[in-house]
């Protein structure tokens, strides 16, 4: 049998997936947004691979190890699955460039805007980039994506620019992007 590569989406977590809280560092505060475990659901119904793509520099600024980030996600997951819906994988940067301590303040390739998760994602998970899309809060999240020529959909607040050379559909919140994604793919366009 031939092994070919499937379409994902790159999901960030806090404020798309997850209510924002500064730094999250208690899975007990986890609270995810009306809708998204329905919207993983759907996508995951619908054979996209996803992958939650997360900056998580609180790590190298000393409010939670890595231990905690998993309980977090441990967390996450059970929440996701409880509607029926599943993530392929997590993917997270601990680093900052300038903040915290070695090993984790320095520059690297995984923190958002640059690609290197959705990167490691794609190693990991055999993924076709060419029909995948990334989902987020931040222009960082669109950018990302976009220097692997992966389309975006920034949710949440409009008002927020980005980048020159990055574009995203604009809509208000993971639910909604799932649900226009789906339809365009459904259309194929």
């Amino acid at each position: 049998m031939e092994h070919t590569s499937r379409p994902a989406v790159f999901l960030d977590r806090d404020g798309t997936l997850n209510v924002d809280v500064d730094f999250l560092d208690d899975p007990a505060e986890l609270v995810l947004i009306d809708g998204a475990a329905e919207a993983v659901l759907a996508l995951n119904e619908a054979g996209f691979v996803v992958a939650v793509v997360t900056n998580q520099s609180g790590i190298a600024r000393g409010y939670l190890d890595e231990a905690r980030l998993a309980e977090i996600h441990g967390r996450l997951e059970a929440e996701l699955g409880a509607a029926g819906a599943h993530l392929d994988g997590i993917f997270y940067c601990p680093h900052h460039p300038t903040e915290g301590a070695p090993p984790y303040r320095r520059p690297c390739e995984c923190r958002k805007p640059a690609p290197g998760l959705l990167r490691a994602a794609t190693e990991e998970l055999d993924l076709d980039l060419s029909r995948s899309f990334v989902i987020g809060d931040s222009p960082r999240d669109i950018e990302a994506g976009a220097a692997l020529g992966v389309p975006g959909y920034l949710v949440g607040d409009s008002a927020r620019q980005l980048p020159p050379g990055a574009t995203a559909i604009r809509v208000a919140d993971l639910a909604t992007a799932v649900e226009h994604l789906l339809r365009e793919v459904r259309q194929g366009k």
